[in-house]
């Protein structure tokens, strides 16, 4: 059997194949209360027809200041919950599995009066309202506020959740020296609210859903961390319940002199040292539309699961067409099966 097509448990969660829509920014919440919209419907359950073994809803946030626009998804109510719900049973009915990205996206909140972030340190390079540092109490609320959101996510029926510890949102922000300028303890420690809102969103998941981590490997701006920095703060949450990481590069501020390759598999070196160094699954991603060059970061073993971004908003039915052409058959849909012999 082909890596690609082939099964994948971890914990209470088994996938039919590799292949993970990764989460991915719909922007397309015209009533501005963070609750899905039919868009939303069909956009995920049209990749769970096309194939897909793990669909991870795009970023979805704790609190209406949390998101990139007021156009985002949102967690922070239990309003939010039958319209997520109905997405997840209608996946759950074409063998796909589904998980939900809960964020925030702090220094980076676009339409917020007065973002938030760990400190107020602006983003280089770009035209953005300054930040305010969150107070120490007021950290100590926000991770209160992830655990709520995830435990409305289990509620919802989502089978993982995955946190946004990547691309310059709240997360990364703490756990980056060169954005963290704190004077108490969480800027003692880097990963210190990264740790607290593992353990608190753990402590309301069931003991066999697995837990996801999207992290950047690396910085790109200038003085921005290394994959040495990243590691170690990644064995920390792992420690704290973190079962599997979601590896990308980058996001944090406009690139300075390290520039991001964008060439086909260009992440995935990070995925193998993730994989390697903290001895738990990964997902790979990062121009990974190619078929072949899927299957081969599978096989190689540099990572479990890949993720294709851009090339599933192109095809819904990527995974589909991939595995037919990497393993020659596939289960499509009853309904599409002669289209596929």
């Amino acid at each position: 059997m082909a890596a690609i097509n082939s099964p994948f448990t971890l914990k209470g969660l088994t996938l039919k194949n590799r292949i993970v829509m990764p989460p991915m920014c719909q922007y397309s919440v015209s009533a501005k209360d963070g609750i899905p919209t039919d868009w939303h419907f069909v956009h995920y359950v049209s990749r769970a027809v096309g194939g897909a073994g793990l669909i991870i809803v795009e970023m979805t946030d704790v609190e209406p200041d949390g998101r990139i626009t007021d156009k985002d998804l949102g967690l922070w109510s239990d309003a939010h919950i039958p319209a997520f719900k109905r997405i997840v049973d209608e996946v759950h009915k074409y063998g796909a599995k589904i998980g939900v990205q809960i964020a925030h996206a702090g220094r980076k909140a676009e339409d917020a009066a007065q973002p938030v972030g760990a400190s107020d340190v602006p983003v280089q390079g770009e035209n953005r309202k300054a930040p305010r540092a969150l107070s120490t109490d007021e950290v100590k609320a926000m991770v209160v506020k992830y655990k709520e959101a995830a435990r409305r996510a289990v509620e919802a029926g989502f089978d993982t959740i995955e946190l946004h510890g990547a691309h310059g949102y709240l997360i990364h922000q703490f756990q980056s020296p060169g954005i963290n300028s704190r004077t108490d303890e969480y800027g003692q420690n880097y990963a210190l609210f990264g740790v607290e809102v593992i353990e608190a969103v753990r402590s309301v998941m069931p003991a066999d859903m697995p837990l996801i981590l999207r992290i950047s490997a690396i910085e790109y701006m200038d003085g921005g961390y290394d994959l040495e920095h990243s590691i170690a703060v990644a064995k920390q949450y792992r420690d704290a319940g973190v079962d599997m990481f979601h590896v990308s590069t980058g996001g944090e501020a406009p690139p300075g002199a390290r520039k991001p390759g964008f060439h086909p598999g260009y992440q995935v070196p990070f995925a193998r040292a993730y994989r390697k160094e903290l001895g738990v699954p990964v997902i790979a991603v990062g121009n990974l539309d190619n078929p072949s060059l899927a299957e081969a970061t599978l096989s190689n073993e540099d990572a479990d699961l890949v993720a294709v971004g851009r090339g599933m908003l192109r095809d819904p039915y990527w995974a589909l067409h991939a595995i037919q052409q990497i393993a020659g058959a596939g289960e499509p849909p009853v309904q599409y099966e002669r289209a596929f012999r």
